[in-house]
């Protein structure tokens, strides 16, 4: 008996048109879609895009530090005290003319705030307050009063120095970090020559006490040799007139850490500020100029999560 095939070829060849016009049509969408004018311009987001990496600051980085220590100044000081109705105060070297000592020593304190992974508040603080009793070698005018020579003076020297600063890392990686800074010393100074002798009416005294604050914008950085070794400085200065009073402060630092353990570290450093100061006051006018540079040992403590 003969079979007819003839249906069954009609219904093969059908299957086939069917399967190469499908594989054709996805062929045409897929081309559509990569030559369309949209994805070459832009217009439409990519398929799949990895997001840029914040940066990583370096691992000494950490959210609140709290530093203490010792610095050992060597102190240069000229002051000149005269009033305001004409009388000309002597350019006095309190080291040299007043028998001051040069060199000293007093703690210092420092606390930062990295506030995110690029910046940083600070605020520190150290106080040098210096004494000496000595004989005139020459007429010294401080104030209202000339010293004259042969006499024996008590005198002091007091300077408070405050300083809030804000940073920020234009610069960071996991190796250093590098910014500007913006911030002011408020500078506290009190300084005052007593006259002594053996009968109260040749006894007198001058003080001259004031309280300037000191803008300053500078640059900082710091950076990692190893896990436990880095070292940071900074750099500021600026010059100009707040109220009464005539400014300019240049001061630095550069210290080098050691990572203890974790979270404490040591370091060994040098600071220098340098300032002048010219101010008016009621009666009194005064011109000031000092500085303190010298070595520094300082221990930090680090705490608080690290919110990067």
């Amino acid at each position: 008996m003969e079979h007819n095939h003839y249906p069954v070829r009609i219904l093969l060849l059908w299957c086939l048109c069917l399967f190469t016009t499908a594989g054709s049509a996805q062929v045409t969408a897929q081309s559509l879609l990569s030559e369309s004018p949209g994805r070459e311009e832009g217009l439409y987001p990519p398929l799949s895009k990895d997001k840029k990496p914040k940066p990583t600051p370096p691992w000494y980085v950490d959210r609140f530090r709290v530093s203490a220590g010792v610095f050992f100044p060597i102190n240069n000081t000229d002051v000149s005290v005269g009033t305001q109705d004409g009388t000309i105060g002597t350019n006095i070297d309190f080291e040299n003319d007043l028998g001051f000592n040069k060199n000293t020593f007093t703690f210092m304190g420092d606390f930062q705030w990295r506030i995110s992974r690029r910046s940083r508040l600070n605020f520190n603080y150290f106080r040098v307050a210096r004494t000496s009793e000595y004989t005139l070698q020459r007429d010294i005018t401080f104030g209202e009063h000339t010293y004259p020579v042969d006499g024996g003076i008590r005198a002091i020297f007091n300077t408070d120095i405050f300083r809030l600063s804000y940073g920020y890392a234009f610069f960071t990686n996991p190796k250093f970090e590098a910014g500007l800074l913006v911030g002011a010393h408020v500078v506290g100074l009190d300084a005052g020559i007593a006259l002594y002798g053996n009968t109260a009416s040749i006894e007198f005294r001058d003080d001259f006490g004031i309280t300037a604050p000191l803008p300053d914008v500078g640059i900082w950085g710091g950076y990692a040799f190893s896990s436990r070794w880095y070292v940071n400085a900074e750099f500021d200065y600026l010059a100009l007139t707040v109220g009464d009073y005539k400014g300019r402060i240049l001061g630095y630092n550069l210290n080098v850490h050691y990572r203890i353990i974790d979270r404490l570290d040591a370091a060994i450093g040098y600071t220098g500020l340098n300032a002048r100061v010219d101010a008016d006051k009621e009666r009194l006018v005064g011109y000031f100029k000092w500085g303190y540079n010298g070595p520094s040992l300082t221990v930090s403590y680090s705490f608080g999560k690290k919110p990067w």
